[in-house]
């Protein structure tokens, strides 16, 4: 089934797509909720006189989102999580996490256009966010255990435990007069 596309869906397609779905997806979601309309000969003309009207509209908006693309060149992300001792975390760090440490380095990005996997361990990943069609920006996201500094300074072993020497109190003869001899 030829389904129009009146919103974006990531995975699926960005709005004024035409996209191939399975009939069922198509009558019982996308149709019904008002996501997409039948690919019908008068929809498609429809469509092409409204995305020729819309051109500059469409520049436009692109533009605007490699404007904010553009925000995100270089930004790095650090997620402090509390982890347990084999470097699983207790939860997991997901997009709306991802949002929100954007938001406090001063860049707003909604959640729904930021797809990764939910993260469950310490180490590197990646979110990808999509702002337009053809506008996607790739940002790195490392997640560290919290409260763990990452490069503790050396220390010598000597001042690290101090050696503390003790006496030596065994006396081999004592051993044999406490155990009671076996009959």
């Amino acid at each position: 089934m030829k389904i129009i596309l009146k919103e974006d869906i990531i995975g699926l397609g960005y709005k004024n797509d035409v996209v191939v779905v399975k009939d069922g997806y198509g009558r019982n979601y996308l149709i019904p909720t008002g996501k997409g309309v039948i690919a019908s000969p008068s929809a498609l003309k429809v469509l092409a006189e409204n995305l020729r009207q819309q051109a500059h509209k469409i520049e436009a908006q692109k533009a605007a989102a490699e404007k904010r693309a553009a925000q995100l060149e270089g930004v790095a992300l650090e997620i402090p999580a509390k982890v347990s001792a084999t470097g699983q975390l207790y939860g997991s760090v997901n997009t709306n996490i991802v949002s929100q440490e954007l938001a406090k380095k001063g860049i707003e990005v909604d959640r729904k256009i930021i797809t990764m996997r939910d993260i469950k361990t310490v180490g590197d990943y990646e979110a990808l966010i999509h702002f337009f069609k053809d506008v996607e920006v790739r940002v790195p996201v490392k997640v560290v255990a919290e409260g763990v500094k990452e490069e503790a300074p050396a220390v010598d072993a000597e001042e690290a435990a101090p050696i503390v020497e003790v006496e030596e109190t065994y006396d081999p003869e004592d051993e044999d007069e406490d155990i009671p001899a076996a009959e």
